[in-house]
């Protein structure tokens, strides 16, 4: 069985797509799959589900949540496999997949070895690693399981984790020299996070080092402009620094005409 949280959930099972009905079962499946393989207490997951004033019948209600679940898992097709997916521990309940069956962990697992891949001075491997790891995104993670404080912290986390994970895709490209194939997905990024400066200093180089100096300049200037109009702010030293070398056109850039396959961004 495959667990997608990158996105809509997604349940898959021999190729077959198990529809989980309801946002409360959605969301007793994703606090589990974001501790496969570990106990989730009771007493968490009744929180996940109701917050800070659950009913008196909160422990039968959550009993009668994952009986359903486990009902409709095996209504898929009555395999005991999908029948022991959920086990019931002293304190909770466990999910019996490996950290290989939710795409989030296997998320957190390409970008900890593209990681080590850099470190061991292997660029095209670590590109290879997070450009399959920017991939699994669908959309928003968890977008339909609920607003329980499981599912908001790990959101917030995978958001930090999936940016992240293209600033460091982008930084390598472009000591690859492969300038131009970036500036569409920084573009994107950039258009979509504009308070996001990472994104701007890596789209302004790589402006200038395809040969687009102005477009670069200009693009820095309508960031300034935005930082000040929403918040108050001049530019951090990173993109004020990226900006005067572009200025000085820096000896230490160099004028590329390289191009590699374009970065989607999803």
């Amino acid at each position: 069985m495959q667990i997608n949280l990158l996105g809509p959930m997604e349940v898959i099972d021999d190729g077959v797509q198990v529809r989980i009905p309801g946002e409360k079962l959605r969301s007793i499946l994703a606090a589990l799959s974001l501790s496969v393989g570990r106990s989730v207490s009771r007493s968490e997951l009744i929180d996940e589900l109701w917050g800070e004033e659950p009913p008196n019948s909160a422990e039968n209600s959550l009993h009668g949540h994952i009986a359903r679940l486990r009902r409709v898992l095996v209504a898929h097709g009555g395999k005991a496999a999908l029948r022991n997916v959920i086990q019931t521990s002293p304190t909770g309940y466990v999910l019996e997949l490996t950290e290989e069956d939710v795409d989030a962990s296997r998320l957190l697992h390409l970008v900890a070895r593209a990681e080590a891949a850099s470190a061991h001075n292997n660029p095209k491997g670590a590109v290879d690693l997070l450009t399959e790891a920017v991939s699994l995104w669908r959309g928003p993670a968890l977008i339909d399981a609920g607003n329980g404080m499981i599912c908001q912290v790990a959101y917030t986390q995978l958001e930090e984790v999936r940016l992240g994970a293209y600033e460091r895709l982008f930084d390598i490209r472009l000591r690859l020299d492969q300038p131009r194939a970036v500036i569409p997905g920084l573009e994107q990024l950039h258009a979509r996070y504009p308070l996001h400066e990472r994104f701007c200093e890596q789209l302004i180089t790589a402006l200038y080092l395809s040969g687009r100096q102005a477009d670069a300049l200009n693009t820095y200037h309508r960031t300034r402009e935005y930082l000040s109009q929403h918040l108050g702010l001049q530019p951090g030293h990173g993109l004020r620094d990226r900006f005067q070398d572009i200025l000085r056109q820096s000896p230490h850039l160099s004028i590329s005409g390289a191009g590699e396959e374009v970065i989607r961004i999803s």
